[in-house]
């Protein structure tokens, strides 16, 4: 392994994150080359959990944008303070203000996540969560912020980064994404762990439960995932499945530790009566 690489891999690790070498390698790529890493996966594997690591890794501050259907520029770029403007406009009419300055100026202006991040000081980590949920309208508003770290408000004018921030942004492919935004990324496809780095990852979470434990957990989940489930159980689930076998005091992993703390891992009645007829949760 490149020694750059191995040295993000070890600091993913003490921040919490089970790296393995091409994730290491395209937060580095990202890092070196000052472009976005587009993550995209199944939900629940980690996408959202390496930008709070690398966020811890690099001692930067996490900016989150969550992204929806409807997400527009005045949540995800900036607003007005329209109280405010309207309270300095009823001043300068009453004469207790012998002028106003532009009623759209910076002191009127509310900062939202995009804008947080390009003026933050220092440059933070952030995280464009779920851009898939978002529509394509949204994803052009996004062009010119990636392009060049800078985003346009007509009233004001081109606003720069004051540090280039890190960007990281994750996808659950709900849908696909633009290939003008692609482009301006770099990009790793983040897939359920394999039972030995699921293991680590529960073992690094939940230090109580035991090497053997923490891996037939892994290797339980890996089976449960291979059924056609509505609902496949995440890392998240992972760690709350070793939580609640520790908590019942479960030293291994059999049919009634299973009946016992299925409700960690099976979130919906369609996925029990699944795992049912499967045979990996008793009748």
């Amino acid at each position: 392994m490149h020694p750059d690489i191995r040295a993000v891999s070890q600091g993913l690790v003490q921040a919490g994150y089970v790296a393995t070498d091409d994730i290491a390698g395209a937060v580095h790529l990202a890092e070196q080359l000052h472009r976005p890493l587009l993550l995209e996966g199944p939900a629940g594997v980690g996408k959202t959990a390496l930008a709070r690591a690398l966020a811890v890794f690099r001692q930067a501050p996490l900016v989150r944008l969550q992204c929806y259907e409807g997400l527009d520029a005045s949540h995800a770029l900036y607003d007005w303070d329209y109280p405010k403007q309207l309270l300095a406009a009823r001043l300068a009419a009453d004469g207790r203000m012998d002028a106003v300055e532009a009623l759209y100026g910076p002191q009127f202006l509310v900062e939202r996540p995009l804008l947080h991040a390009l003026r933050a000081n220092p440059a933070p980590v952030l995280l464009v969560d779920e851009v898939d949920r978002a529509d394509e309208a949204f994803e052009a508003l996004l062009l010119e912020f990636l392009g060049e770290f800078q985003i346009t408000i007509p009233e004001i004018g081109t606003v720069a980064a004051v540090g280039r921030p890190w960007v990281v942004l994750t996808s659950n492919r709900t849908r696909d994404l633009s290939d003008a935004l692609r482009r301006r990324c770099l990009y790793l496809w983040l897939d359920y762990p394999s039972p030995e780095r699921e293991a680590a990852i529960i073992r690094r979470s939940v230090a109580e439960v035991s090497p053997a434990l923490a891996q037939a957990v892994a290797e339980s989940l890996a089976r449960l995932r291979a059924l056609a489930l509505l609902k496949p159980p995440g890392l998240a689930e992972a760690v709350d499945w070793a939580c609640a076998l520790h908590a019942l005091g479960f030293s291994s992993l059999g049919p009634a530790a299973i009946t016992a703390t299925a409700s960690a891992v099976l979130k919906t009645t369609e996925d029990r009566e699944t795992a049912r007829r499967h045979g990996w949760l008793s009748p």
